[in-house]
């Protein structure tokens, strides 16, 4: 009996370990506080915070966001919750993200080399969302429609700058 324990004990250990490593890319995320700041194409302003985390043994990347949470883009405060899981199954990372306004935006995360990209439809579009690793407290961010490893169009440019959580 004392052998069955250890043996399911060890294999949930390698199991939770193997989901980590899938999330590997967001490691360099946790621990920080990423702030961001810059103007959308149509020169509507983006202001944006985010700490991410493990959650659930390491299965799971929470982000949690502050933005600006009314049209008007008076008031600031938390915005969205999101979720990233990697599908075993698939062999994919995929993504969920709630907002203050009652949606929910969802898709999958592909890693290249140390840049993450999230590819989402809206509306008619796929939209791409890029963390262009620059350094470990640096990522330049773009918002667009990017195709066969190019940008078709550019919605928004900045870049998400990481501080240490205090």
């Amino acid at each position: 009996m004392k052998n069955v324990i250890i043996l399911l004990l060890l294999s949930i250990s390698i199991s939770s370990w193997g989901q980590e490593a899938n999330l590997y890319i967001f490691k360099n995320l946790t621990n920080k506080v990423w702030k961001a700041e810059g103007n959308w194409e149509d020169g509507t302003t983006f202001k944006q915070e985010i700490i991410f985390e493990f959650d659930l043994d390491s299965t799971i990347v929470i982000a949690k966001s502050k933005g600006f949470t009314n049209k008007e883009q008076t008031e600031y405060g938390p915005r969205n919750h999101g979720i990233r899981k990697y599908d075993e199954i698939t062999k994919v990372i995929h993504f969920w993200e709630f907002d203050v306004f009652g949606g929910v935006t969802e898709g999958v995360v592909k890693i290249y080399d140390k840049n993450i990209v999230y590819q989402y439809e809206y509306g008619d579009s796929l939209i791409t969302d890029m963390w262009e690793y620059v350094d470990n407290t640096t990522y330049n961010f773009i918002i667009g429609n990017y195709k066969d490893g190019e940008w078709k169009q550019k919605y928004l440019q900045t870049k998400f700058k990481g501080s240490n959580i205090e």
